[in-house]
């Protein structure tokens, strides 16, 4: 089973180029299932019910989230229908939606999880005792794909060697950065520590340059809008196989557009 992790959708330019290249390849037969953190979808914050149908509508089979989850509030009563979107699972359990998915796939079950840092960021619930909590407590089946959203790269990393041989896939999102560091553990797991962004790679992490630049001179306080410009797709593909639920391959990849997003 060919598995598509795509790294952090940023603004329009972003949809538009998942569309473009996860049409291709499903087309192609390159991959079978699709996992895309979309939480900088809605103009760089959050995700909204009707963008989430775009992404799906363009290839998406379950999309992941991270710390901009609640910054569009019509998602909330959409996570309560929709389980294909999935939040953090170490939030507060009062909040709305749920950490994983399993999806009956023609491949077999596969389960998605997202988590979420703390390194810095919030003082969310430990990402650790939560995913120990879940696996001992349901049916995963073979196939299980795990999206870290975590700013410190040792916190991306200990996770990928915690869950070695207990999940197909671990990978890392939210810094936009794609790393190089892609590997199949020991134990089966393919590990990535960041996915990287889709989205425009003119400016700084998908925004605006000149804004960026003017804060980091000033120090004032600005709106991050969507850069312009060419956009990327950055991500990884990962054959696992599906018996087993070990990886077999692994690979990074990065498609550039050529004009304007």
């Amino acid at each position: 089973m060919k598995i598509l992790m795509v790294g952090d959708i940023v603004g329009s330019p972003g949809r538009r180029m998942f569309k473009e290249v996860v049409a291709r390849f499903k087309a192609s037969g390159e991959v079978d299932f699709v996992v895309a953190n979309a939480e900088n979808s809605a103009a760089g914050r959050g995700l909204t019910g009707a963008l989430a149908e775009e992404l799906f509508d363009a290839g998406a089979d379950v999309l992941t989230m991270g710390d901009h989850i609640w910054d569009q509030k019509t998602l909330r009563p959409y996570l309560e229908t929709e389980k294909r979107v999935v939040r953090p699972l170490n939030l507060p359990s009062e909040v709305p939606g749920r950490g994983y998915v399993s999806i009956e796939s023609a491949f077999g079950k596969v389960t998605v999880i997202n988590l979420i840092g703390r390194v810095f960021m919030k003082p969310y619930e430990c990402p650790f005792k939560a995913v120990d909590a879940l696996l001992k407590k349901i049916d995963t089946g073979n196939i299980v794909i795990v999206d870290i959203h975590a700013e410190a790269t040792s916190e991306k990393i200990v996770m990928g060697r915690y869950l070695d041989g207990r999940a197909s896939i671990v990978v890392g999102t939210h810094t936009h950065v794609q790393t190089s560091d892609e590997a199949i553990l020991p134990g089966g797991t393919a590990y990535l520590t960041d996915l990287g962004m889709t989205g425009p790679s003119g400016g700084s992490l998908g925004r605006d340059l000149d804004q960026v630049v003017d804060i980091f001179l000033t120090g004032l306080p600005s709106p991050f809008k969507v850069a312009k410009g060419p956009a990327v797709l950055e991500g990884l593909i990962v054959d696992v196989d599906r018996e087993t639920g070990k990886a077999k391959s692994i690979k990074r990849i990065r498609e550039q557009s050529e004009v304007d997003a």
